[in-house]
């Protein structure tokens, strides 16, 4: 047990930690001023690699090749490079309780610090079927969750194991994780079934022609999808492993392992009743700062005001927002009288297999259609209002995704949906 004072406290050692502490330090900050508390044993990593590379049968991403904040173009921060610049980043400092009337965090270890600006970094944690759900058999051993490290590397375990049984896995999702990992479990070698309830993959992102180009190129390379299906419970052999899904319509389907990417929730019950909540987050305002002037919220817990929707409020959990919002929060706590607003542009990406697509802005509205996509180079606009608020495209280059990302910015008037869709990414170089 001890007590510490800092001018300057990050709690959560992920992603956005990691380039809040970059920013602090490129603003200033001396040394022994800004603490950093992580319950991981690693300092900040980007997390998006242990959905993609790392699971990766040859030459995966181990750190400390992926730390912060190479994936964000910057220097690449070890352990030495905290020590350095003088950032006490303590890991395995897994934080219970924060006191916002003393201003105090405390540790499970029962250490205290004391702060005089706070920064919430603390991410969002995935949903479990037993411990959220109370679904049968879903305690079992052999169902897996990817949020860090070592989440990663009892996939990479189970995959190993699943290689010596029978060599299926189920996924159960059709987003983001459920989808990077099939690919990933699929490159390894085993039989892959991906469940989820919707109608068609990514349903919350893309309309139907989209996700149908997905779907027929997973299945391409022998994944299997079963669409609109709900499980009931999971049954489990006599030591305790998961060995079967059940279906809610009575199918059964065998398997060596089960990845779950079911969403995720925001860790934000420290701060319950401390400061104002909305949108399952932290409600902070353009300066990234809560109802507590001394609390600032980053990354996927802040609830924040986006300007390009009018200020509609919302969380984005996405390691883009992830990074801007740090640089933000430290910004206003460093610069205070700037009084700058986040502006900050939606954004959606993906690497699997041999593609790659990027979306940019708001996919509400019409869409319209463009490319082909038996080339493997196509894209859709959104119209709303008349205008092109969103942009999406798959195998373009990087001077179609930057282009496609001034249109979301800029939202022009939008032409004919026949010239828009002729025209295609010319629409968005000639802006």
């Amino acid at each position: 047990m001890s007590a510490s004072s800092y001018p300057y406290v990050v709690v959560g050692g992920g992603n956005a930690a990691g380039y809040a502490a970059k920013a602090f330090v490129e603003a200033g900050a001396t040394d022994g001023q800004v603490c950093v508390l992580g319950d991981e044993p690693y300092v900040s990593y980007e997390r998006p690699a242990l959905s993609k590379a790392y699971l990766f049968p040859e030459k995966p991403a181990r750190l400390p090749g992926f730390h912060t904040c190479v994936g964000g173009g910057g220097e690449r921060q070890e352990p030495e490079w905290y020590a350095q610049k003088g950032v006490d980043f303590r890991t395995r400092a897994r934080v219970v309780r924060v006191d916002a009337k003393a201003k105090e965090v405390h540790t499970a270890a029962g250490d205290v610090v004391k702060y005089e600006k706070l920064v919430m970094a603390t991410g969002a944690r995935p949903t479990d079927l037993y411990k959220d759900f109370k679904m049968e058999g879903a305690d079992g051993t052999g169902i897996y969750y990817l949020r860090d490290v070592a989440d990663a590397d009892q996939i990479v375990q189970g995959i190993q194991t699943a290689k010596q049984g029978g060599g299926k896995a189920v996924v159960i999702g059709g987003g983001y994780i459920g989808l990077e990992c099939a690919a990933a479990l699929c490159l390894n070698g085993l039989d892959v079934t991906v469940i989820f309830p919707e109608d068609y993959i990514m349903q919350r992102i893309f309309p139907k022609e989209i996700s149908e180009f997905y779907e027929k190129y997973y299945e391409s390379k022998g994944v299997k999808f079963l669409k609109g299906r709900v499980i009931s419970l999971f049954s489990c052999n006599e030591s305790g492993k998961i060995c079967k899904v059940n279906l809610k319509d009575g199918m059964e389907l065998p398997c060596d392992m089960v990845v779950a990417g079911v969403g995720a929730r925001p860790n934000v019950e420290m701060l319950q009743g401390q400061v104002e909540m909305e949108a399952g987050g932290i409600k902070v305002n353009g300066q990234m700062q809560s109802s507590d002037p001394n609390i600032f919220a980053i990354g996927d817990i802040a609830a924040f005001p986006l300007l390009c929707e009018g200020g509609k409020v919302q969380r984005s959990e996405h390691v883009v927002n992830a990074r801007l919002t740090a640089a933000h929060a430290v910004k206003s706590i460093m610069e205070p009288e700037a009084k700058t607003e986040y502006d900050y542009l939606p954004y959606f990406y993906s690497r699997v297999f041999d593609l790659s697509w990027q979306l940019y802005g708001v996919n509400e509205g019409d869409h319209v259609m463009f490319g082909t996509p038996e080339e493997k180079k196509f894209g859709a606009y959104w119209i709303r209002d008349g205008k092109v608020v969103g942009a999406f495209m798959e195998g373009g280059s990087a001077e179609d995704f930057e282009n496609i990302k001034k249109v979301a910015k800029a939202r022009p008037a939008a032409p004919s949906k026949e010239d828009l869709q002729s025209m295609g990414p010319d629409f968005a170089s000639k802006l």
